[in-house]
């Protein structure tokens, strides 16, 4: 396990390190989504042998998993995406691949903006593209933007924890608190300009790996019109990478190998 200092309060991300096949120069980055941890979602896959050529970081977000929980952290997307940026900086992973997932993805897109020099390519699975406006037909993740802070941090986690089931919950139980809903918030409020937009205008190859049972994505012809590779992978939920690891690992093996 490694560790990098990110914030200027000292809160540090931390990653677990795989070394990958000598000679390799390559590093590859994995992200989780909301309420999830890299190692449990994204281990297999690292280790698959597709994949487990390069240099592989399973990076926790600032607030999730193995990493520090900071309670004056605002956690939005920009804010996620320079932490990671600084642990990048700190593991001399310069022209990462990146492959991130849901809310992740969001990041990913981010951080590829705000910080080229760390991102040669992008893997993204199932991201957060757009806004999601908060109400009771879309509430936002699992309900979480639902509730005020103070609701969510008073009665709001423990209704989450039910509706969630025990999957989901294994890892979004080491979250902390304020980390998990102020994140889910600003996930759902987006970017300016959004994620699509930033995705539209990166230069790096972009490949966007969904569900092929959930159809299209909207705006994806769009998407495709401005070089990202959009593929659906059968057989598959959300969380693609755990409910089919072996076309995960070939279609990201081809992303990679642009």
């Amino acid at each position: 396990m490694h560790n990098a200092r990110v914030t200027d309060d000292g809160a540090r991300i931390r990653w677990v390190e795989l070394p990958g096949r000598s000679g390799s120069s390559r590093t590859r980055v994995y992200l989780h989504g909301l309420g999830a941890s890299s190692g449990p979602y994204f281990t297999a896959s690292a280790v698959h042998p597709l994949l487990a050529d390069s240099r592989s970081l399973l990076m926790d977000l600032l607030g999730f998993g193995i990493s520090d929980r900071p309670t004056e952290f605002g956690y939005t997307l920009e804010e996620h995406a320079d932490a990671v940026a600084a642990a990048l900086e700190a593991a001399g992973a310069h022209g990462a691949d990146v492959i991130a997932h849901s809310m992740g993805g969001a990041v990913a897109i981010v951080l590829a903006a705000r910080h080229p020099h760390l991102v040669a390519r992008l893997v993204l699975v199932d991201a957060n593209l757009d806004p999601v406006a908060p109400g009771p037909a879309r509430p936002g993740s699992s309900g979480i933007v639902a509730y005020s802070e103070e609701e969510f941090l008073s009665y709001g986690r423990s209704e989450v924890r039910e509706r969630v089931g025990p999957h989901w919950w294994a890892t979004m139980r080491l979250a902390g608190h304020e980390a998990l809903h102020r994140s889910a918030v600003h996930l759902a409020a987006g970017t300016t300009p959004t994620m699509r937009e930033l995705l539209l205008e990166l230069k790096i190859p972009r490949t966007f790996l969904r569900p092929s049972a959930d159809g299209p994505l909207p705006g994806e012809e769009r998407l495709v019109g401005h070089g990202v590779r959009v593929v659906a992978v059968p057989d598959c939920g959300h969380n693609i990478m755990l409910d089919n690891p072996q076309a995960f690992a070939e279609e990201t093996a081809r992303a990679l190998a642009a």
